[in-house]
C-alpha cells in the first residue's frame, strides 16, 4: 500500500521498510518503535499508525505522519505529523496530511479526523487551517481540531 501525491509518496511503516533505512537518513523516533511493537501484536493496526513521507524528487524521507490508532467507537481517528526542518515551509505537511485524511475517509469506520497542536505552533495551525479543520477548543495549551467526513 502506498499513497501518492504530486510530490510525495506516503508509505505505511513496517519493520521491513525500516530495515532499509539508515539512521543517518532519518531519525526513527520512539513513537515509530512503539507503533511497530503494536503492529507485531495486532496486524489490523496496519495503516492506522506511522507512515513515512518520501519526497519523490530525490527519494528521501522528509517526515512521518499517521494516526494514533484504529478508529474508535465514535468512528474517529487522530492524525499527527512531523516534517524535518529542511523540508518545512514548502507545503509538504499540508499535502501529506490531506492525502492521509482522504485515505482515512475511504474507510467506513471513519467519520471524523481530529488533531491537536500547541496553541503557539503557528506552522501546524496553518496546516490545519488550510485543510479546513475546525478549531473546537483548547485544553491546557493544546488546540483541538476536527474534520468531519462529507457524505
Amino acid at each position: 500500500m502506498e499513497l501518492q501525491t504530486e510530490r510525495l509518496k506516503i508509505v505505511p511503516c513496517t519493520d521491513e521498510l525500516l530495515s532499509t533505512i539508515s539512521p543517518e537518513d532519518y531519525k526513527i523516533g520512539p513513537h515509530i518503535k512503539m507503533f511497530l511493537e503494536k503492529l507485531k501484536e495486532d496486524s489490523t493496526q496496519f495503516g492506522w499508525g506511522v507512515w513515512l513521507v518520501i519526497n519523490k524528487e530525490n527519494n528521501t524521507i522528509i517526515g512521518d505522519i499517521g494516526f494514533k490508532g484504529k478508529p474508535n467507537s465514535e468512528n474517529t481517528v487522530e492524525v499527527g505529523y512531523g516534517i524535518i526542518p529542511s523540508a518545512q515551509n514548502k507545503g509538504y505537511a499540508t499535502e501529506a496530511v490531506n492525502e492521509i485524511i482522504n485515505w482515512a475517509f475511504t474507510n467506513d469506520h471513519v467519520d471524523k479526523v481530529v488533531a491537536e497542536c500547541l496553541h503557539d505552533n503557528i506552522p501546524s495551525i496553518k496546516v490545519l487551517e488550510k485543510l479546513k479543520m475546525n478549531k473546537i477548543g483548547t485544553v491546557n495549551d493544546m488546540l483541538k481540531w476536527e474534520l468531519k467526513k462529507v457524505r
